[in-house]
């Protein structure tokens, strides 16, 4: 499937929605393994997503995904906004070649990999990536595997980031950058129809 501009502004339209109607669970989940501002943080930078998009109405793919990118890099705060913003630069620079949207989705996971050093099973939101990728690329996501790859976070102990300090204590909670991932994804089901 082709990403156009179009399908990127209403995917992230759609996002920013869930975002906004999620912080304070979002912010929870993120209380007792992290900062407890995932929420807030998400919002804040999905509703600067929202209005670069709509103030400076790129008019291709790749302006709109690095516009996206320089968005969430410069507003979200902890670790969210550097891997959420490198998974829409990795998909901005494909983009000027390739605009098939599972290839920009591995680009996206591939960058988010690198930049935070994550594997899957290190509860963290490569977890739900990992999984959402592939099943992108033969046409097979559904929201039943989205949600699968996130509630298979809570039962992880995490290995990176903030909530890997917490060790053995870290099991039990769904790692907030998977829940927010999972309504990415999801959020991509309810638009590509």
């Amino acid at each position: 499937m082709e990403l156009t501009t179009d399908l990127l502004t209403k995917w992230m339209a759609a996002f920013a929605e869930k975002i906004e109607a999620n912080k304070a669970y979002l912010s929870d989940l993120d209380t007792p393994i992290g900062d407890g501002d995932h929420g807030n943080n998400m919002a804040r930078g999905m509703a600067a997503v929202e209005e670069a998009l709509a103030n400076k109405n790129p008019q291709d793919l790749t302006s709109a995904l690095k516009l996206i990118a320089m968005s969430l890099i410069s507003k979200v705060g902890g670790a969210s906004g550097p891997l959420y913003g490198t998974a829409f630069l990795e998909m901005a620079k494909l983009s000027s070649s390739n605009t098939d949207l599972a290839a920009l989705v591995d680009a996206a996971l591939k960058g988010i990999e690198k930049r935070g050093g994550a594997q899957p099973g290190d509860k963290t939101m490569v977890d739900v990536w990992s999984k959402a990728a592939p099943a992108l690329a033969n046409g097979e996501l559904t929201e039943e595997l989205i949600q699968e790859a996130v509630n298979s976070t809570k039962d992880m102990q995490a290995r990176k980031g903030r909530a890997s300090y917490l060790g053995e204590r870290s099991i039990g909670h769904l790692d907030p950058g998977s829940v927010s991932s999972g309504y990415l994804f999801t959020s991509l089901l309810e638009v590509e129809g």
